[in-house]
């Protein structure tokens, strides 16, 4: 059976930009290494691409082949005593649930779309909404199958080439493509979350909330209105999730369902949501999102009187799908989208940083549409983007007359986070200079990494454009040799 490929556009989620390229789809380990030897018998760069949910250009080649996984997507075995599921890396987070859910079973972490696929999310090392009590989707990591450039293929856990294990969740496929992940899921007795909501009248008490929750709470996440200043300034509202326990669900068998867990695709039951985008098209601006933002802030306060709710577990975590195709509404025009900015800091100046960078959007007159605030923890990862701290992830609006300004003010923040001491997450970076990955992260984790990468791919097959970007001095030896390879 012939590859899979075609020529297309191949963009960053949020449409802020992307090539066209050729894209590869294998569906096997075989058809996989087969592409492999092709680029390396001409010298052609390669970029794993799983379901493109990388906000930026994390997942998109420019210059060379995209290796797109979403049909390498078989579940090979799912055990229910213990929740161990065996995927190749095009499962998605969707169909992960679908098939163990009812079975008592939910993924450890989750993104804010259900869209993504495995290999993806082990690829980026997400974290969910529970980093604070679980970690990283890498934690949660037990064991995979890694193919390397030269064709090679790898067994990994922490017992077995853990340095490999380590240094590969999280490094969006510069050292290889996973081509079958082991993953531990989370027992549940109910199909719902117990949900509670709490409305701070600044930044300062939403944090406190938080700490004040982290020893009785699964989840908690924060919203932030990017618009209020002065003594208000982050203001928003924390959602308090919790997992019932064994007696508190007494339909846990309807709960559990797949039927229970599917997101209406109507609003009133009479507008298709795959349409609503058109109508926040008409608020996308700062006077609509000022509006918008303020009436959220109200309905927090308002929630915040009432008993908790109960949540399904898709409805909590997949918000990004209630709305289908939402950031249309940013226009679908070229030179339209977002992009997001997420900086992470120690818990000790997070507080101070995030303030400064509200202050800052507002007086440039760039104010962030959307702000998600998390608590987070370290996990053991070469190229981690976690700390003992927080993150604030804030959508920018992105059009043709303001992507150079607003690129370079983002780029002056990433300034004021990396002197604190923060770092970045590459699934949602499109600013970073050329010297911040020298500045985030230890310069003998780096090495480590960048020796690895030589010993698995000596040509620098494997790259993407945000790599190009941030590492292009580490980049350029491994091009050479590649350059050489195929003269010779």
């Amino acid at each position: 059976m012939a590859l899979a490929q075609s020529y297309r556009y191949v963009e960053h989620w949020g449409m802020a930009g992307g090539a066209t390229t050729r894209v590869l789809c294998p569906r096997s380990v075989m058809e996989l290494r087969a592409s492999f030897a092709e680029a390396r018998a001409s010298g052609t760069p390669l970029t794993l691409r799983g379901a493109g949910n990388s906000y930026g250009d994390a997942s998109t080649g420019s210059q060379g082949f995209v290796i797109d996984c979403t049909r390498f997507n078989r579940i090979l075995a799912f055990d229910a005593a213990t929740g161990i599921a065996e995927l190749e890396p095009g499962v998605t987070l969707r169909e992960l649930w679908r098939h163990t859910l009812p079975q008592g079973w939910w993924p450890r972490v989750v993104s804010g779309t259900s869209f993504t696929t495995i290999g993806g999310i082990a690829a980026a090392n997400i974290h969910g909404k529970n980093n604070f009590a679980v970690g990283t989707v890498g934690d949660a990591i037990l064991e995979f199958d890694l193919l390397d450039a030269q064709g090679n293929l790898h067994t990994c856990s922490r017992e077995r080439e853990s340095e490999l294990f380590h240094a590969a969740i999280g490094a969006f496929g510069l050292l290889g493509a996973f081509t079958r992940i082991r993953l531990q899921t989370k027992h549940v007795y109910s199909g719902e979350l117990e949900v509670t909501t709490f409305a701070g009248k600044n930044l300062r008490e939403l944090m406190d909330f938080v700490l004040a929750h982290v020893d009785d709470a699964d989840y908690l996440v924060g919203w932030i209105d990017c618009f209020a200043a002065s003594d208000a300034l982050g203001r928003g509202q924390i959602h308090h999730g919790r997992y019932l326990h064994e007696d508190e669900d007494h339909d846990a068998e309807e709960t559990l369902r797949v039927a229970h867990q599917e997101l209406s695709p109507m609003v009133f039951g009479v507008v298709p949501k795959s349409e609503l985008w058109r109508a926040t098209r008409l608020l996308n601006h700062d006077a609509g999102m000022r509006f918008i933002n303020g009436v959220r802030y109200w309905q927090g306060r308002l929630e915040g009187l009432l008993p908790p709710k109960r949540w399904t577990h898709v409805e909590f975590s997949f918000l990004l799908d209630s709305v289908p195709n939402w950031k249309w509404s940013y226009g679908r025009r070229p030179g339209h989208g977002l992009i997001q900015f997420q900086p992470f800091v120690p818990k000790e100046s997070a507080h101070a940083v995030f303030s400064e960078i509200l202050r800052r959007s507002q007086a440039r007159g760039f104010v962030p549409y959307l702000g998600v605030l998390k608590r987070h923890r370290p996990d053991p990862f070469w190229l981690t983007h976690a700390v003992d701290g927080w993150s604030l992830a804030l959508d920018y609006k992105v059009t043709p007359a303001t992507r150079e300004a607003l690129f370079a003010f983002c780029r002056s923040l990433a300034e004021l986070v990396l002197d604190a001491g923060g770092r970045f997450y590459f699934a949602k970076d499109s600013i970073l200079p050329a010297d911040a990955l020298e500045r985030m992260l230890p310069r003998e984790r780096l090495d480590a990494f960048f020796e690895l990468k030589s010993a698995l791919d000596p040509a620098g097959l494997l790259e993407t454009d945000l790599w190009r970007r941030v590492a292009p001095e580490r980049l350029e030896g491994a091009r050479e040799t590649r350059a050489q390879e195929v003269r010779e």
